[in-house]
């Protein structure tokens, strides 16, 4: 594993949830990093721990590589990959979303 995709594992497995979006829950940078944003918000997560890929080009090509998953932004809960923000917005609106946050 390389460093980056072993920085990625430690961050992806060292919080509850995780989302690689650009920019940050505070300030996003492109319409879909806010939607996720919102989406975890109106699921009541409140220990969202989010990665800036703008300011990291090695995660922001090493993130797509770690998931096989093309596009940002990317949920991880409880270690696994759930997906971007139209599968988030999906699993939101089915109640699936809710159901996997609370498990952990």
């Amino acid at each position: 594993m390389s460093d980056v995709q072993q920085r990625i594992d430690q961050l992806v497995k060292g919080h509850r949830v995780v989302l690689f979006m650009k920019g940050n829950a505070q300030f996003p940078q492109c319409g879909f990093s806010g939607r996720a944003v919102q989406v975890l918000k109106a699921c009541g997560v409140n220990d969202l721990e989010t990665f800036n890929v703008l300011a990291d080009e090695e995660v922001r090509q090493g993130i797509k590589e770690y998931a096989q998953w093309p596009t940002i932004p990317q949920l991880y809960i409880n270690g696994e990959f759930v997906g971007g923000s139209d599968i988030m917005m999906e699993m939101y609106q089915s109640g699936e979303l809710q159901q996997l946050l609370n498990k952990g």
